[in-house]
């Protein structure tokens, strides 16, 4: 593992958010034992806020979106970052923070990307000639042809769930760290299923993960370490127990019983 563990190191915390957050609060050290550790919790228990912590402690790079240095939305985790002593083996020389909702910013960024090689080629082909007109469009159609090698001529045909995986597959294959927010976001089930073997295979490779996630499928992950956020202290708590995973079987087992009372 990379990161060993971390610890809230002031105790008179200022009285706002994410500081007023009861995990937050009541914080003392927090410990990664195992190469995956899930975050669970209902929307607004901390999770999401602890790993952009995290990210902003370490200087993740992020897929897609402005620099955990610069990005206005995560000043609160940054906050949160300079009051935490993380305890590391060493440092990854690879680290990744990754959100869904960055993905489809990438997306975006990457058509824009592809369309401005494709006018700098019209124009190069328009304005030179002889062997200055082929040497300035052949160097603009191979970082075309390098971008469609790895990410497809137009990545707006695959659908989300789809564009993820790929996007994983390519940032996911080395040993390091990978903060994952709420991956299953844009994911079928069996995509889900997916990420797992992605993971598997990046932490055979020394890969270190630790996700947020609402999914009772991810934190299904053999030998994964799950802490609960939904109490007044972060706790370890078993795949069985988590209170997603219940209510999922639940209603599996007895549809009717739920949707009767809609």
């Amino acid at each position: 593992m990379f990161l060993r563990s971390l610890q809230l190191t002031d105790s008179a915390l200022p009285d706002h958010y994410p500081f007023t957050v009861p995990v937050i609060e009541s914080l003392d050290m927090l410990t990664f034992d195992k190469p995956i550790t899930f975050l669970v919790g209902e929307n607004g228990c901390g999770k999401s806020t602890l790993l952009e912590a995290i990210a902003c402690g370490l200087n993740c790079p992020v897929v897609g979106a402005a620099d955990v240095a610069r990005d206005p939305m995560l000043q609160p985790a940054r906050e949160l970052a300079n009051r935490l002593n993380f305890s590391k083996t060493k440092n990854p020389k690879t680290r990744l923070f990754f959100r869904a909702e960055d993905a489809i910013g990438f997306t975006r960024a990457l058509q824009a990307n592809m369309q401005d090689l494709s006018d700098l080629e019209a124009d190069f082909a328009r304005s030179l000639k002889g062997y200055g007109k082929d040497l300035a469009t052949g160097a603009v159609r191979r970082q075309k042809a390098e971008l469609s090698a790895r990410y497809g001529n137009d990545p707006d045909d695959r659908s989300h769930g789809e564009w993820f995986i790929n996007l994983m597959r390519e940032r996911i294959h080395l040993p390091g760290l990978y903060l994952l927010d709420e991956p299953e976001t844009p994911l079928s089930p069996i995509h889900q299923l997916t990420v797992l073997s992605i993971m598997k295979e990046a932490v055979s490779l020394g890969a270190q993960f630790i996700v947020a996630t609402h999914s009772p499928i991810l934190i299904a992950y053999p030998g994964a370490v799950i802490y609960t956020l939904d109490n007044i202290r972060i706790e370890k708590i078993a795949w069985e127990d988590v209170e997603h995973v219940a209510i999922t079987r639940a209603f599996l087992a007895d549809p009717d019983a739920y949707l009767r009372h809609l």
